[in-house]
């Protein structure tokens, strides 16, 4: 290194330095272009897993809307009443004391004009005699108020609250303010709920489901009349039944229902109403009932037992069409008997 002149030197040196910024600028670069190919492939993996969960998620989104959600809207529109007359009546339940005044022509179209609805603790028997008569007073005074004649004022003990020994109290505190109380059976009461939900157009296609608090109701029209069969009420757990017990029963009975008038199923009643709550579309009169799974979140024992009777209903029948009628009910099909 002595021997080599200064110009040499520094010629040497700066082929070394050269030689260290062409290796850094080679694997340097090259590790940086790694680095950056391996950056851009993670993104593009969270891209990829994000695009797949999003899909996933909306993919799970729709299958619980189709589960939850009404399959259909029923749109059939009841006609009016054509120079109607108001009649209203009181029912007697098995879980309290409801009102419902109507329109009624002679072809007995009606209308629903208006509606109340109370809890009472008639079969729990701790209903007092002031309690009754009090409560019974309210009805009548609503009702002549509303424009209802005396006469045309009607009550109807249910077929339920008939087996309560209340019934008697009930029926004495009517007689002394001058009305008469009507009973009806199980039988009948079916009868008198098909007649004032069932749309004459679906005489031939449809059945009825009554789920009351003492009793559920099964009937449909079968040659000139109207069968009815009686089963197990959403209360049935205050005896203590068993769920399958009642689920077995409800099943049985049911399977009498004709297969040609499985399609569509006109169903009303306590638990029913409260189903119908759930997935009501703005103020329309007949709201399509979701599947019986989608009742799941309904907590109380009389809504888990009313929702096990249906679930029994659907699947001996197969019907997929259960549609609530916010107006109708039994006791009405009792004012278009009249």
């Amino acid at each position: 290194m002595k021997r080599l002149t200064v110009a040499g030197r520094l010629l040497i040196t700066a082929l070394v330095i050269g030689a260290i910024f062409v290796g850094y600028k080679y694997f340097g670069g090259q590790q940086a272009l790694e680095k950056v190919a391996q950056e851009q492939k993670s993104e593009a993996d969270v891209a990829t897993t994000t695009t797949e969960s999003s899909e996933s998620s909306e993919a799970a989104s729709t299958d619980n809307q189709a589960t939850d959600s009404p399959k259909e809207v029923f749109s059939y529109a009841a006609p009016d009443p054509v120079d109607g007359k108001l009649k209203g009546v009181v029912e007697l339940g098995a879980s309290g004391f409801n009102s419902f005044i109507i329109k009624v022509d002679s072809q007995k179209r009606w209308k629903l004009e208006k509606s109340e609805f109370g809890n009472s603790l008639v079969t729990e028997n701790m209903a007092t005699d002031e309690d009754v008569r009090i409560g019974l007073k309210k009805y009548i005074g609503t009702m002549l108020d509303f424009g209802v004649g005396k006469k045309d004022i009607h009550f109807v003990v249910s077929s339920g609250a008939a087996k309560a020994d209340v019934t008697k109290k009930i029926t004495a505190a009517l007689k002394s303010l001058g009305y008469v109380v009507n009973q009806v059976t199980a039988e009948q009461e079916g009868q008198l709920a098909l007649k004032s939900v069932l749309p004459t157009e679906y005489a031939s296609k449809a059945f009825v489901v009554d789920i009351g608090s003492g009793n559920t109701k099964i009937s449909w029209i079968e040659g000139s009349g109207i069968k009815a069969i009686e089963s197990y009420g959403a209360k049935y757990f205050q005896d203590g039944t068993e769920d399958k017990k009642v689920y077995d029963e409800v099943t049985a009975k049911s399977k009498q229902v004709p297969s040609g008038l499985r399609k569509t199923a006109f169903i009303i009643g306590g638990v029913p109403f409260e189903m119908a709550k759930e997935v009501r579309k703005d103020k329309e009169r007949y709201t399509v009932l979701s599947a019986p799974a989608y009742y799941a979140k309904l907590t109380n024992a009389k809504s888990k037992a009313g929702v096990n009777i249906y679930k029994a209903v659907g699947d001996a029948t197969g019907c997929q069409q259960f549609v609530f009628d916010w107006d109708a009910n039994f006791t009405i099909g009792f004012l278009l008997t009249l």
